[in-house]
């Protein structure tokens, strides 16, 4: 693919014009008013925006990360590469250790192989085990650890160095080592699944933590006598906030809460979404435990919450629709925000010169057309 010709784009620094975009060894080689050689010309109602990150993603399409072999990992990147993903982090789950050391190796060995179909498999998000017992969600008692600067390093190993999100609970006593050790690894340092208090946060970002898994969703809420978890993501700017915006995990007005406390590129669009994602309504699973999906809600027997079934193209237009976000913002949470959240903001998240040609191209309801991963479509409806 040579680019395209006289498109509507989102461009970096320019907001949403007509340009020509070309493509040059999988970069963005030229944004120009001129015409691009063989280059695709689009209809006039169409979008070109940067493709999708999303750092939080189980499964799709009736697989999982914790399968652990290829093709589950292959499925899943060519599903997501259905609603715009054009980069994830495959997540894993609190499990045994073996069961996660399986996951890992099963990544590793993916990224190796340079797979060229579906989306592109960034990194890990370890999410668990290093989790509180007493904001599971739909994690496994059982198998919850102490955070353990040794034993992450085992599962670093693992992954052959792939880890580049740990969710952990940094009030639980260990935390204090890992959270330095894993930010000067590079890796992001998520809090969640948590029951931190306001200092025990404050603490956290000070060692260096800077996202906060699925806001809102398994932590210690706002309170008025202890702002609690929530109350500290509004408060420290440093913070960046995942939020799953499916209008079940968390409210429109709750949103609009979070938007109006946090900078513009600290909050994070993911889609937590889990097997059942794509194949519709029915019984599924989500690590050895039955999920039920019903009217869009995925839940656990007893009525907890078992990740979701949202698409980030459904994630984006939410975010416009029901929360009333102007189009850029609403763009800018799923790719240049989580981009930057992931130190990667200088190869994609955005459509600048010198980039990766990564795009997902949308109609006027922001349903995918067309995605392409550095200068080749890997997905056309």
């Amino acid at each position: 693919m040579k680019g395209y010709n006289q498109v509507k784009a989102y461009v970096e620094g320019k907001g949403i014009v007509k340009t020509s975009i070309k493509i040059d060894k999988g970069l963005i080689s030229d944004i120009t008013d001129s015409d691009v050689s063989d280059g695709l010309t689009l209809p006039e109602n169409w979008l070109v925006l940067p493709g999708y990150i999303d750092q939080h993603v189980h499964g799709a399409a009736g697989f999982d990360a914790m399968d652990a072999n290829i093709e589950a990992i292959s499925i899943m990147a060519e599903t997501l590469a259905q609603e715009g993903v054009t980069t994830f982090c495959p997540t894993t789950m609190t499990q045994s250790v073996n069961n996660i050391n399986k996951a890992l190796a099963n990544v590793k060995q993916y990224i190796e192989e340079n797979h060229p179909e579906g989306a592109r498999v960034l990194g890990v998000h370890l999410e668990g085990p290093y989790i509180s017992k007493d904001y599971i969600g739909a994690q496994p008692l059982s198998y919850v650890q102490a955070p353990e600067v040794e034993s992450f390093k085992k599962y670093q190993k693992t992954s052959g160095n792939h880890i580049r999100i740990v969710t952990l609970a940094p009030e639980v006593k260990g935390s204090e080592e890992l959270i330095p050790y894993l930010v000067s690894e590079g890796i992001v340092a998520s809090i969640g699944h948590t029951a931190s208090k306001f200092q025990d946060v404050k603490k956290a970002v000070e060692l260096g933590a800077r996202n906060l898994t699925h806001t809102y969703n398994a932590m210690r809420p706002l309170h008025h006598r202890e702002v609690g978890t929530v109350g500290a993501a509004f408060m420290l700017d440093d913070l960046a906030c995942e939020v799953i915006c499916d209008g079940i995990h968390v409210s429109v007005p709750a949103i609009q809460l979070l938007l109006k406390n946090k900078p513009k590129d600290k909050v994070i669009l993911v889609s937590d979404a889990m097997r059942a994602k794509a194949i519709g309504e029915g019984e599924s699973e989500l690590g050895g435990q039955k999920v039920f999906v019903k009217n869009g809600e995925a839940r656990l027997a007893d009525g907890t919450l078992a990740g979701s079934v949202l698409t980030m193209d459904r994630a984006v237009r939410n975010m416009i629709m029901l929360v009333g976000l102007p189009i850029e913002q609403a763009v800018d949470m799923a790719t240049i925000n989580p981009a930057k959240n992931l130190g990667i903001n200088n190869q994609e998240g955005s459509i600048a010169k010198g980039k990766k040609a990564n795009f997902v191209v949308v109609d006027e309801n922001f349903s995918v057309k067309m995605t392409i991963r550095e200068g080749r479509v890997i997905y056309q409806a």
